[in-house]
């Protein structure tokens, strides 16, 4: 994806944490958890241009869906040029996700992949985005971060109870990247 739309999204707006897109090894990295040998469902937070979103479609079932949610108005045109029925798209924010999603997903979602800047909100709605994310997975599923630092692991353990961290140093910035499993 585009270097550039992401530059300029990084001047304009201020919830874009990055000048760059993701890189393909940390998309692998934050994607390793998951079987793309069944159908599943995903639900990715700030999908950006779509980088993930592409790994994830080349990857998926026929039978998998993915909700992807971005807010910012340029990486959203250009995550809206992905042409493939299993992709579903939001530009709200997933601030309200719960109220946001098809009904009968809630509590079935098998992933939740994110890329938003938790550092950026203030604790009570961190915490909110998060308790909702527990509520959509089923039982097993498994929330995937990545973000520039270690700020997300205690609200995560408060949440889900476990969290499990790793460094992907081969991204601009370096990323730490979070797996927590909903028990």
């Amino acid at each position: 994806m585009s270097t550039l739309a992401y530059l300029k999204s990084f001047f304009k707006d201020k919830d874009v944490a990055s000048v760059t897109p993701t890189s393909r090894f940390c998309v692998r990295t934050v994607c390793q958890p998951i079987d793309f040998s069944q159908d599943i469902t995903l639900v990715e937070y700030g999908a950006g241009a779509g980088v993930f979103s592409h790994y994830l479609l080349d990857n998926m079932t026929p039978g998998s869906q993915l909700h992807l949610f971005e807010t910012n108005e340029i990486l959203f045109e250009k995550l809206q040029q992905i042409d493939d029925s299993r992709a579903h798209f939001y530009d709200q924010s997933v601030e309200y996700v719960a109220d946001l999603l098809p009904e009968e997903i809630v509590g079935e979602v098998d992933f939740i992949i994110s890329g938003i800047p938790f550092s950026f909100l203030d604790a009570e709605v961190k915490l909110a985005i998060l308790d909702q994310s527990y509520r959509l997975l089923r039982d097993g599923g498994e929330f995937l971060a990545y973000q520039t630092s270690g700020h997300l692991e205690d609200p995560l353990q408060d949440i889900f109870g476990n969290v499990k961290t790793s460094w992907e140093w081969r991204n601009i910035p370096p990323m730490t990247v979070y797996e927590s499993i909903k028990q």
